[in-house]
């Protein structure tokens, strides 16, 4: 169905009612930090926006850890004081070491501007504060509302939804899909796909009486190497702490079904876990998720685009994800805004919000895809603050990345300092190269948090009825 572009964008606010076609200037698909955060302030530049997210908050999910970057976001939003109020805070990360002992990053030592705090937030709370606020901001938000099928033709769009009411359907000038690891578009567009550099999968759950570290790091996020991978340790407000091992697909193919067995013996056979989780109790279900890294060959179309883990997502070893994706949300407001007041200059200005959060993304990947190497866990357990390349290595922690070039000089430093490394041990540094290529080719199921689109978009009925038109421009780099 070839659905014509709406002449103006003065139409009536998107209260769709079965068998109407409502006419937003743009729909949001989505309702996490992505969606929210885009539909919040392209409704504070005076557009017409709705958002539609397919469960109903307050819901589970993970990615419980912000970065200090996320901090001037959540000012600019106007929720800061809230997040304040139901977050613990985060002064830095750690990274125990084989002696029992700990090795702190504080955010303060960071180069330049960032904040030296962050939050660590259950998302079920910080999800729906977000919702709220943008509803709050004139968006109009609905949760219970899931997208069925979207047809796209040359720009023109027509979005077919379900709620409790019955269909809906709308037509906006422009579609962003802030849909998560479902990648709603990507996955039925044949434009997802599995990472072949880097793959993981994990096992997690939520406790009480895990024990925390001494005094300010108390509410440090701990990244644990083990032998198969790594482990997070977040404390989360009212004396819960988020566990989770992520694993070599391999590795975890082997629980046989039984999750919190297979969780319970990964942590005890790790020494600095162990000894945290002796008098711990679990008080949530053990999740599992399959394959996590993934992208899309390209972000955007004539009248979309892909945003946050919708367009992208990597292993969460850094805490990146819910940052990058408001970061995206933020800079993909801005241009959304631009390209419906001059549409003619839609592709460049498309293409360069790409190229920008590529390169962003990019640092995080390099870190990520060798984090359990020999020479990387050398170069964490001695860190050496040579030309200020430790500080830098912090300032990525704390996600300044983007708008800091004294940071990524001394980053790509590291990067020789890395490869020099290498040759030192380089048997060890060999294999531990050649059993992380093989990874991705080994399949791993099981997710009970969000679906692995990429196998189920295969077998389903089209939920996109048109070829994928293209600005002409170049698809996304494969991850390096």
């Amino acid at each position: 169905m070839t659905v014509s572009d709406p002449a103006s964008t003065a139409a009536p606010t998107a209260s769709a009612t079965p068998g109407a076609i409502a006419r937003p200037d743009v729909l949001v698909i989505g309702g996490g930090p992505a969606g929210s955060t885009i539909a919040t302030l392209l409704a504070r530049k005076g557009w017409q926006v709705t958002m539609l997210e397919k469960e109903r908050h307050p819901r589970f999910h993970i990615g419980e850890s912000l970065l200090p970057m996320n901090m001037p976001i959540l000012e600019r939003l106007g929720v800061l004081d809230q997040v304040r109020g139901i977050g613990v805070l985060k002064l830095g990360a750690d990274f125990p070491v084989d002696d029992g002992s700990y090795n702190r990053f504080p955010f303060k030592r960071a180069l330049g501007d960032s904040p030296g705090f962050a939050f660590h937030v259950k998302r079920a709370e910080f999800d729906q504060l977000l919702f709220d606020h943008a509803r709050a901001q004139g968006v109009d938000a609905r949760d219970g509302v899931r997208v069925d099928r979207v047809e796209l033709d040359g720009g023109a769009t027509l979005v077919h939804a379900r709620g409790d009411d019955g269909p809906l359907r709308f037509q906006p000038r422009y579609l962003v899909d802030a849909s998560g690891r479902d990648a709603f578009l990507g996955a039925r567009l044949g434009l997802k796909r599995r990472n072949p550099r880097h793959a993981s999968a994990a096992l997690f759950s939520h406790y009480t009486g895990v024990e925390r570290r001494p005094g300010e790091d108390a509410g440090n996020v701990s990244i644990i190497r083990h032998e198969h991978g790594w482990l997070w340790m977040i404390p989360l407000r009212g004396g819960v702490t988020s566990v989770g091992a992520v694993c070599t697909p391999e590795y975890l193919k082997q629980r046989r079904g039984d999750s919190e067995a297979f969780l319970q013996r990964t942590l005890e056979s790790v020494p600095a876990a162990a000894v945290r989780m002796r008098d711990a109790v679990r008080v949530a279900p053990v999740h599992a998720t399959g394959n996590y890294a993934y992208d899309c060959s390209r972000m955007s179309g004539p009248g979309w685009m892909l945003l946050g883990d919708a367009w992208t997502f990597v292993d969460p070893m850094f805490s990146s994800g819910v940052f990058l994706a408001m970061n995206g949300a933020e800079l993909g407001a801005d241009a959304v805004d631009a390209v419906l007041r001059e549409p003619a200059r839609e592709a460049e200005v498309m293409t360069a919000l790409e190229k920008k959060l590529t390169r962003g993304l990019d640092e995080f990947k390099w870190f990520i895809y060798r984090f359990t190497s020999p020479t990387m866990k050398a170069m964490f357990s001695r860190p050496r603050n040579v030309l200020k390349v430790e500080q830098a290595v912090i300032s990525m922690l704390a996600g300044d990345v983007f708008d800091a070039p004294a940071v990524r000089w001394r980053l790509r430093l590291f990067r020789l300092l890395y490869a020099v490394g290498a040759i030192r041990m380089a048997p060890m540094a060999l294999r531990a190269w050649r059993e992380r290529r093989r990874q991705p080719s080994v399949l791993f199921g099981g997710d009970t948090v969000q679906a692995d689109d990429m196998r189920d978009a295969a077998t389903a009925s089209p939920a996109v009825s048109q070829p994928l038109p293209d600005f002409g421009h170049h698809d996304t780099e494969p991850a390096r």
